[in-house]
């Protein structure tokens, strides 16, 4: 019966060694696994963690394929091998690893078996069977060839090598073998305690199915001889052109018919000629970019140069370049888990457009003027006490029980003598340079107090250092201005109530809605920047006579704070809810945005003609309304999910529009802090755009898709996602050994950081290993999250970046993913065409087990389907985030008895 071809479909169903070969595989696993000494599956238990077996199986035919089934059941680690590589996908879909030798050459053989193969190949298969004999428990070889004895696969070296108490089992004992040290029918024990079966009866170990089976294949066969090609139903009949007749006919009238005709090899595949196109390297096309660059940065230098009106323009161009190129170097050194504090800190800092504010203030020719100015220098102390009250709030939310006492009040004992020193020379008249050092020191304070931002230790030592700096500013310009009594007590008037309404804002700023408020504050820069500029512009005598350089930082100062505010408060009332989150979506919206920015740009050619001021304030004011209803219009085009770029956006133009009011008034110390706060939003944004694989154009404009998105449909994912319930979960927390922890803005809009906090210090104290993964752009803005567990007490060095915690998901027994989608979504890895193809991303679905904490299955902000959710390691937990995380932090200390 074993000589019908098992190349024939139907054949199959009378091949006794299909039927037998099956029992003997799943057998074969049995018997090893009845001498290993450890579970096949992993365990964790509070005792210890038991490491999953690992199964090598030699040779994948009817047998082998068995065996990987049985053993993967069993909870193995299976790896497979076969000289066929066309065996491969019943592996892989088996859930087995397929081991390739590094060796083109195909091993398929005439009816299904395996050639013998050559001996460059068997020298390249002997030293990766010898590595792998070095890592597995279990071996099982099946490797037959067709009167031929069995090859010789595993020799005594590679059983030497194996670790004591593994197992052998040889299926190819009685052909001699595919283990050297195989005995056939009997166990062997080697000298290095590895166990070898070499036992030939295995189906008769399993006597009611082997014979239940053989009967099939007997009863099957002699009913289907005859009706097979004649048609004609219990009709028996040799018919020696039916393959599987032929091939069991031994004797036909005294003639001996055995062995049949072999069966045809199989044709020769024909391999079209592939045209491989080469990539052909240009190693000289980066120096070419590159020296374009330098020329165009070197062509730029000179033609400012060339365009300067005067001196004091060449000197505050020096400054605006030189503080570029700091400003970046600061705030690329600040930490992923202090830009919220960042973000908050420049807020505040930005606030000195009130020094413009304060310039109206004391030259106004006209009540107009004076109210401008009155608007800029009270708006700008709101931003200068809320911000820096809301960047303490948050730096102090870092602080841990074990960290030493700070005394970082000791730093205002200096301040207070800078300023004592500085007020005592200004009055004395006696140094009129005091006044540009005083200045120079505030933009060195105000660099300090971002460059502190680059660690845990210095950030609250930054954070002095920037409200010296401002304080500093705000003296030193009161010095140059030298105003009046009147004057003075009206500015202190405007920034005292500017400053209350500060202090009530940032004591009322809870983590939640630090995106909506930090908004909200560049909304305040814009309205300032642009008061101040207008304010500006109408003050002046004769404004036919403003040089170039002063038309056009007024109007880009106008421009960009009007753009700033529009943008701002829309971006306020998307994060706040105010407004629907989703894009507007129309058909103009491009023609709409470029129609809007050539009307602004055409207004402001009109004003650097110079023409008289009724001409010119009429285009000041219409380039301020079209650029208001540009930002506007910008913004209300981006979805929510793009919102942590638009705020880093929109802290960037805050502060170029700072820098312009420097240009306009000759105040370094402005361009000072304005390119240091541009500087800072502009790298914030291309490390959330880098995050999100996305470019800056795409966002701005209203575009979804990242830079890496192919133009082809995206991959639908087909599958049911499992549900699973809190007592589960904390099962699952009290026996995994380490855990992560990938929170998103769910958590944030749950506040379930409390109760997520009581369950890590349960399990910490149980001596699991918990640590929390975060993404750049998880929540609403850069850092929200680090912000958010820090409030409630999570301890920062336990709170590890992407970059940091990707390649550690592989060992971790558990994720549980609170609230975040597109950030742990494969689709990104794994789907070309998908809109978030290329975003880096958590790899959560590497761990042993995922738990996804979600209100339900829906997408992300990102309309994207999350195949994460429908993988056989993950399982949902849908509900209220801060409900559910109470009854896991509860389940858990009843659990551990803690």
């Amino acid at each position: 019966m074993d000589c019908i071809p098992r190349t024939l479909s139907r054949g199959q169903t009378y091949d006794a060694l299909s039927s037998q070969a099956n029992i003997s595989g799943y057998r074969a696993v049995l018997e090893a696994s009845n001498e290993f000494g450890r579970f096949f599956a992993g365990q964790m238990t509070a005792a210890g963690k038991v490491p999953p077996a690992k199964v090598l199986v030699v040779g994948t035919g009817v047998a082998g394929l068995a065996a990987i089934q049985t053993a993967k059941n069993m909870g193995a680690i299976v790896r497979a091998f076969d000289v066929r590589p066309v065996t491969k996908e019943q592996v892989e879909a088996m859930g087995g690893q397929f081991l390739e030798v590094d060796y083109q050459e195909d091993g398929s053989g005439a009816g299904g078996y395996a050639k013998e193969m050559s001996k460059e190949w068997h020298a390249a298969a002997a030293a990766m069977l010898s590595k792998q004999c070095e890592e597995v428990d279990i071996v099982i070889t099946t490797a037959l060839i067709p009167g031929r004895p069995a090859p010789k696969m595993i020799t005594k070296d590679m059983i030497a090598k194996m670790k004591s108490g593994s197992v052998t089992v040889d299926l190819a004992a009685e052909n001699g073998g595919n283990i050297e040290t195989t005995v056939k029918d009997q166990k062997f024990i080697t000298d290095n305690g590895v166990i070898c079966l070499g036992y030939t009866d295995l189906p008769s170990r399993l006597p009611t199915t082997s014979s239940t089976l053989y009967s099939n294949n007997i009863s099957k066969f002699l009913l289907s001889t005859g009706p097979m090609t004649t048609k004609v139903k219990d009709h028996y009949y040799i018919d020696h052109e039916d393959e599987a007749v032929r091939g069991m006919l031994v004797l036909e009238k005294g003639q001996m018919m055995w062995p049949a005709p072999l069966p045809p090899p199989p044709p020769p595949s024909k391999e079209t000629a592939k045209e491989v196109e080469v990539e052909v390297i240009d190693y000289r096309a980066p120096y070419v970019d590159g020296a374009k660059k330098a020329a165009y940065l070197a062509g730029s230098c000179l033609a400012m140069g060339m365009a300067a009106p005067n001196p004091a323009f060449s000197s505050m161009f020096t400054t605006f370049a030189l503080s570029n190129i700091i400003g970046v170097q600061v705030v690329l050194g600040v930490t992923h888990a202090l830009h919220s504090p960042l973000m908050a800190v420049t807020n505040a800092i930005s606030g000195t457009t009130a020094l413009g504010g304060m310039h109206l203030l004391a030259h106004a020719n006209s009540p107009s003027v004076y109210a401008l100015g009155a608007a800029a220098t009270t708006l700008s102390t709101v931003n200068i006490v809320g911000g820096f009250i809301v960047t303490t709030k948050m730096l102090d939310m870092f602080k841990r029980p074990t960290d030493p006492p700070e005394y970082y009040h000791l730093y205002g004992i200096p301040a207070a003598g800078t300023m004592a020193i500085y007020g005592a020379g200004t009055m004395s008249g006696k140094f009129p340079e005091i006044d540009a050092a005083a200045a120079t020191l505030s933009g060195l304070l105000c660099i300090g107090g971002i460059g502190g931002l680059s660690s845990q230790s210095t950030a609250r030592l930054g954070a002095a250092s920037g409200q010296a700096g401002v304080a500093l500013g705000i003296a030193s310009t009161l010095g140059h201005l030298s105003p009046t009594m009147g004057q003075t007590a009206s500015m202190a008037g405007m920034m005292a109530a500017g400053g209350a309404v500060g202090h009530y804002i940032g004591h009322r700023v809870e983590p939640t809605s630090l995106p909506q408020t930090v908004a909200a504050f560049h909304s305040l820069v814009g309205i300032a920047a642009s008061s101040a500029a207008i304010g500006d512009y109408m003050n002046v005598t004769n404004a036919t006579e403003l040089d170039k350089v002063h038309l056009a930082s007024i109007y880009l100062a106008t421009v960009i704070g009007s753009v700033t505010t529009t943008g701002s408060l829309v971006a306020f009332g998307k994060l706040d809810g105010r407004l629907d989150s989703s894009p507007m979506k129309h058909a103009a919206r491009d023609q709409i945005n470029a129609g809007l920015g050539a009307a602004t740009l055409g207004a402001g050619a009109v004003i650097m003609g110079g023409p008289e001021l009724g001409t010119g304030l009429g285009c000041l004011g219409g380039a301020l309304t079209t650029s208001g209803i540009l930002g506007w219009h910008m913004t209300a085009s981006i979805g929510g999910a793009d919102m942590p770029v638009v705020i880093t956006v929109l802290n960037s133009y805050s502060g170029w529009a700072l820098c312009a009011e420097g240009f306009m008034l000759d105040m370094p110390v402005m361009t000072t802090v304005g390119a240091l706060i541009g500087c800072s939003g502009a790298a914030l944004t291309k490390i959330m755009c880098d995050a999100m694989n996305r470019d800056i154009l795409s966002v701005i404009l209203g575009g979804y898709g990242t830079k890496s998105s192919g133009k082809g449909v995206a991959m639908q994912f087909e599958g049911e996602a499992t549900t699973t319930n809190v007592d589960s979960v904390v099962s699952l927390l009290a026996e995994a050994q380490s855990v992560i922890i990938v929170p998103g803005y769910g958590l944030a809009v749950a506040k379930g950081q409390y109760p997520l906090k009581d369950m890590v210090d349960t399990l910490t104290k149980a001596g699991k290993k918990v640590r929390f993964g975060i993404h750049p752009v998880a929540g609403r803005m850069p850092g929200q999250l680090n912000v958010l567990l820090a409030e409630a007490g999570v301890p920062y060095d336990i709170v590890e970046e992407l970059e940091e915690i990707n390649d550690d998901f592989d060992e971790t027994d558990l994720v549980l993913v609170i609230g975040a989608n597109d950030t742990v979504n494969s689709a990104a890895e794994d789907d070309p065409n998908s809109e978030i193809a290329g975003m880096p991303v958590l790899r959560v679905w590497n761990s042993k087990q995922v738990i996804v904490m979600k209100r339900s299955l829906a997408a992300g902000y990102a309309g994207v389907d999350n195949p994460v959710f429908l993988k056989e390691n993950t399982d949902m937990l849908l509900g209220d985030a801060k409900e559910t995380c109470e009854k896991l932090a509860l389940g858990v200390k009843e659990k551990l008895g803690k």
